[in-house]
């Protein structure tokens, strides 16, 4: 049986551990948006596996295990079914240790195998590890097919640890479909172990009723941002990892002002350990960050510390910025690269991961080395000084969301039916 003759919509099991809950509504945007649209053409139900261990409720709100054992064991999220497993883990495990967790994250699936029999067409690992490995075992267990998506730091980081790369090779191996979201990516996952004809690109998209050229003036009025100079932004985790270190020395050498004597000004969406570096970086420069502080008026800039914000209020920040500005040490292909060039706004970016595979430097954003904020002050001062071709942002423009589940789902129905199901057997 191939996917044009099924007469029933595809069954999807997908199992991963990154995914909103409702302790934490607003992480892995991407991932609801991109099983949003796929529910809209399958019958899909998420096991999305909490960390556990003993003990782990007497933590309470210091740790995020401690806060996550208020998630449900079941949910509903924009209408799909959600059951959230405890899944065992070792805290602290790192790189060496890191091999027990594999098993661990199964045994916590193990209690709904005998509910989720008979009941699906092909599981989905979305993560490399520990997640693909532990859906790769629980789809044997269920006699289905499975294939594996990956995202950025599972790839780049995570499955290169010497201890975890023979389990990642061995699930990549025999896997029906290794998927990947830019093609240095897909090139990783080869690399990994995944067979070449079975190792497919899968973008990711955007929504692109939010994403989308808007009125800069009416955005920062909008958000209370300053109306008078230039705005620099980033969207993301606020951890080292993401070279906010960098972005902060990079904007202090800058010295605040632009070409002409304009403002520059940094707006920082998101909320991560490094938070507290922001917030002493913008006391720093005399005026707090915060919504709504001030209005630019001086000479220098200021830093806006906008903290975790929702999909609509990152698209009207995108809308209000001058170009967006993520200097990773390690990426996939970040959505707010995608999101940015949707909203025909310049990226800084470095030339890490997917990112070269989508920002086309000097046309649609610069590129530069991670961890070099000397350069990144460099291109941040080009950036704002040159005018930008909204035709090469329309060129560029990455896929919407219903069309990335599309292509999604035609993978998972070839895993499912067609040939790679008898090819990884």
């Amino acid at each position: 049986m191939d996917e044009d003759r099924s007469t029933r919509p595809l069954r999807v099991l997908w199992v991963t551990r990154i995914f909103p809950n409702r302790v934490e509504p607003l992480s892995c945007a991407f991932q609801r948006q991109q099983l949003a649209a796929l529910s809209r053409r399958c019958a899909v139900e998420v096991l999305a596996a909490i960390p556990y261990h003993p003990g782990v409720s007497l933590l309470g709100e210091r740790t995020r295990p401690g806060r996550l054992t208020a998630v449900p064991a079941r949910d509903e999220i924009d209408g799909v079914p959600v059951v959230h497993p405890r899944a065992p883990y070792l805290p602290g495990a790192g790189s060496v240790l890191a091999p027990v967790n594999a098993p661990l994250y199964l045994a916590g699936l193990l209690p709904h195998v005998p509910r989720l029999r008979g009941r699906f067409d092909v599981v989905l690992g979305a993560w490399l590890y520990p997640d693909a490995c532990a859906a790769a075992l629980l789809a044997r267990m269920l006699g289905l097919p499975y294939a594996v998506k990956a995202h950025g730091t599972d790839v780049n980081v995570v499955a290169r640890w010497r201890s975890v790369r023979p389990l990642v090779g061995g699930a990549l191996r025999s896997a029906a479909y290794s998927i990947g979201v830019s093609r240095p990516m897909v090139e990783a996952l080869v690399a990994l172990g995944a067979p070449e004809d079975r190792a497919v690109l899968v973008r990711n998209g955007v929504d692109r009723a939010l994403f989308r050229p808007g009125d800069r003036r009416v955005a920062r009025r909008e958000l209370g941002l300053p109306e008078r100079g230039r705005i620099v932004t980033f969207v993301g985790h606020v951890s080292r990892e993401k070279g906010i270190r960098e972005l902060l020395r990079a904007f202090e050498a800058l010295g605040g002002g632009g070409a002409g004597g304009e403002p520059v000004h940094l707006v920082v969406v998101g909320d991560g350990p490094e938070r507290g570096a922001v917030e002493q970086a913008a006391a720093r420069t005399g005026r707090a960050g915060g919504r709504g502080a001030g209005d630019g008026r001086g000479g220098r800039g200021r830093i806006v510390v906008a903290g975790a914000r929702p999909l609509a209020d990152v698209a009207r920040f995108l809308a209000a910025t001058d170009l967006l500005a993520l200097p990773s040490w390690a990426e996939g292909t970040p959505n707010v690269v995608l999101e940015a060039l949707a909203a025909a706004r310049p990226v800084v970016a470095t030339g890490v991961g997917g990112i070269p595979d989508v920002v086309e430097s000097g046309r649609t954003g610069l590129l530069v080395p991670p961890r070099d904020a000397g350069a990144l002050c460099r291109a941040l001062r080009e950036a704002l000084a040159r005018s930008w071709d909204e035709r090469a942002f329309a060129e560029a423009a990455p896929p919407s969301w219903e069309e990335s589940a599309e292509a999604l789902r035609r993978v998972l129905a070839r895993a499912a039916f067609g040939r790679a199901r008898r090819a990884a057997a």
